[in-house]
């Protein structure tokens, strides 16, 4: 809850109090209107692409037909409430996912009121950025990217919900993946040592790729800790890591360690829920392949690739196995 202190009655004038006139009284509280608008937060959303943009523009009540001018009016109002000192968050303005949400709350779609809720909604529990007056263009790649975790740690959630209990002793088996990936999770990055880490999981689902992201550090003798801001990163890859161990998914885990100005690269397959550590050739295949295109990418001057580690427990195998999808 925002405060604002602020002293009343009027000011002294010859040892006597002046009572304080209209005018005085409406400055003092438009001064603390600005103030308490100050510690208000504010949330912007982001229709990113033309496409999603020609969306928008089967509602009526939706004012702008063109996306360029409206990407430029809207940095126009991130800027603004900067310029006010305003604490300033961006989210990105998904219209199949605006559609949704409005007929989940049986709300019509074709008003602000309602897209006012929705940006809300994003608010509380979708991706947004700090805005801090850079420009759209640098901006919305940050976005997308924070859309697609956002909707990977979703559908990986979806499909540990639908394993349901063990039929044998009544586990459930979607926790107990989650508690067997963050173990594996710890072991990856104490097994390689002090230094950053980044770590990549990438799986096939069912309707297009699940790949989460991670950023671990470690120093020399120290805990292991996440890199600031990066919770929800590492959240996301231990639900994504644990949907392909539970449902048994082809994937893979790629990590790469920077650590005295020195960058190391290893992979390990994910098959039948089990990591299998891959060989120093096997990593070169899977890092300097595209994903996509399947072509040939060329090799990182300075990256050391070296094979996959084997981790101890029961779900590691001796080096051998599939390259995973590399990200």
């Amino acid at each position: 809850m925002a405060r604002t202190a602020h002293t009343g009655g009027g000011e002294r004038h010859g040892g006597r109090r002046r009572p304080a006139g209209p005018g005085r009284a409406r400055t003092r509280s438009i001064t603390a209107r600005r103030a308490l608008r100050r510690e208000a937060p504010s949330t912007v959303a982001v229709v990113a692409d033309p496409a999603g943009f020609a969306a928008m523009r089967r509602y009526t009540t939706f004012a702008f037909d063109n996306h360029r001018t409206y990407l430029r009016q809207t940095e126009g109002l991130l800027r603004s409430l900067t310029a006010r000192g305003v604490h300033t968050r961006v989210g990105l303005f998904d219209p199949d996912d605006y559609e949704h949400f409005c007929a989940q709350e049986r709300i019509d779609p074709d008003t602000p009121d309602s897209r006012t809720r929705y940006v809300a909604e994003i608010a509380a529990t979708g991706a947004t950025v700090r805005y801090r007056g850079q420009p759209l263009d640098r901006l919305l790649p940050l976005l997308l990217e924070g859309w697609e975790r956002q909707d990977a740690w979703e559908r990986a959630m979806e499909a540990l919900a639908e394993l349901g209990p063990c039929a044998d002793c009544g586990k459930d088996l979607g926790r107990a993946a989650l508690e067997e990936a963050t173990e594996l999770l710890a072991r990856l990055v104490d097994s390689a040592g002090p230094g950053t880490h980044h770590l990549v999981c990438s799986l096939d689902g069912r309707t297009g790729p699940l790949v989460a992201v991670a950023h671990l550090e470690r120093a020399p003798h120290d805990d292991l800790r996440t890199a600031r801001g990066a919770a929800a990163e590492e959240s996301a890859f231990r639900t994504v890591l644990a949907a392909g161990i539970a449902g048994e998914r082809p994937g893979g885990v790629v990590m790469r360690t920077t650590r005295d100005g020195r960058e190391e690269v290893r992979g390990w397959s994910l098959r039948d829920g089990r990591l299998h550590p891959l060989t120093e050739a096997e990593v070169f295949s899977a890092y300097c392949t595209d994903a996509r295109t399947g072509e040939p990418v060329p090799p990182e001057p300075g990256l050391v690739y070296s094979p996959g580690f084997p981790l101890p427990g029961p779900r590691t195998d001796e080096p051998h196995g599939e390259a995973p999808p590399h990200s």
